[in-house]
């Protein structure tokens, strides 16, 4: 069983989807992943990602926001 930790929900303005970044922690080998959920809708879209792509879909945002004056 995995134990589920709620970490961001964030409502986009235009579109109104809603996406939750959760922790996913599974007991039986002790990985820890990162659930990223996007509703829109009825419809939902789940990526459960490592660290390491977490890292860098993170970094990919950040330096796009810095190119449209958003930090």
């Amino acid at each position: 069983m995995a134990q589920i930790t709620e970490l961001s929900k964030i409502q986009v303005p235009l579109g109104g989807q809603q996406i939750e970044l959760q922790q996913i922690d599974h007991a039986q080998d002790g990985m820890s992943m990162m659930r990223v959920r996007i509703r829109e809708g009825k419809r939902f879209t789940i990526f459960d990602i490592d660290a390491a792509t977490a890292a860098k879909w993170a970094t990919a945002m950040q330096q796009w926001a810095k190119t449209q004056g958003n930090e």
